[in-house]
């Protein structure tokens, strides 16, 4: 087949039903281009793969111009090898001090160049509006490596400093609060740290002065409204550095709404 087709080799799946193998050697690399029904469609991905990394003016808006054989993820993976000469699997264009994972021509996100191991072998993926990569069988959404929880608020629990949604470099995000139900409120020109439950509705745990105090005093309500017999998966708050004499302390001391003290389910 190769003969006739560059490029091209034929194999056969279980069920006997023949298909064929598009790939191509570049910088001593060997790149797979994917498995097509006919061979002429697998050797149109050939000359197409070919004509990207031959021809240096093409880049990745000109996918949406016209149809192609090739996805737009192998178009972003042979562009940036081409380019950078740095063959990556997943779809990402390496910039000097960062990089840009593509979706589309038109939507990437950007991240620092100390993620680019991490993401060169993990494939995010987008349900929902949220978005995950699949880590030792499970899901994990891609603000907890900011330490921001799956069902954070954008511009409550966290924020990205320069408004741009799709900008993930660690500078351009901060965490507003890292704790389960905690959020800083202003009060007579100073912060306070909001403690919040939701139960049948949202319910006041109270005021504190300290992230810690509310996060723990969050942990505390969890606790009661769970004797009081509610039966709901509640996360709880962990925090890092604290003494276990030093957290039991100020759980004891510190003061729940009596609409938690004593809620009734």
């Amino acid at each position: 087949m190769a003969a006739k087709y560059p490029g091209v080799f034929s194999a056969v799946k279980n069920d006997h039903t023949p298909y064929y193998r598009a790939s191509l050697t570049y910088l001593n690399k060997h790149i797979s281009l994917g498995s097509y029904n006919t061979p002429e469609t697998a050797h149109d991905a050939y000359l197409e793969g070919c004509k990207i990394l031959q021809d240096r003016t093409i880049s990745l808006l000109h996918y949406q111009k016209n149809s192609h054989v090739l996805s737009f993820e192998k178009w972003v993976i042979l562009i940036n090898f081409r380019d950078n000469k740095i063959y990556i699997s997943t779809p990402i264009y390496v910039r000097k001090n960062y990089f840009e994972y593509y979706f589309t021509p038109n939507c990437y996100l950007l991240f620092d160049a100390e993620d680019l191991f991490y993401y060169s072998s993990h494939k995010i993926i987008r349900r929902g509006g949220h978005m995950f990569v699949n880590e030792f069988g499970m899901q994990f959404n891609i603000l907890n490596r900011y330490g921001i929880h799956s069902f954070s608020v954008v511009d409550r629990d966290y924020r990205f400093i320069n408004g741009n949604r799709n900008d993930f470099r660690y500078e351009n995000i901060e965490v507003i609060s890292p704790y389960f139900g905690v959020y800083p409120v202003r009060q007579k020109n100073k912060t306070l740290y909001q403690a919040k439950i939701h139960i049948h509705g949202d319910y006041l745990i109270g005021k504190y002065t300290t992230l810690e105090e509310a996060a723990i005093a969050y942990n505390k309500a969890v606790d009661l409204i769970k004797k009081a017999g509610v039966n709901r998966q509640y996360m709880q708050n962990y925090i890092e550095g604290l003494s276990p004499a030093t957290y039991a302390e100020i759980y004891t001391k510190c003061k729940i709404s009596d609409k938690i003290l004593y809620f009734s389910e």
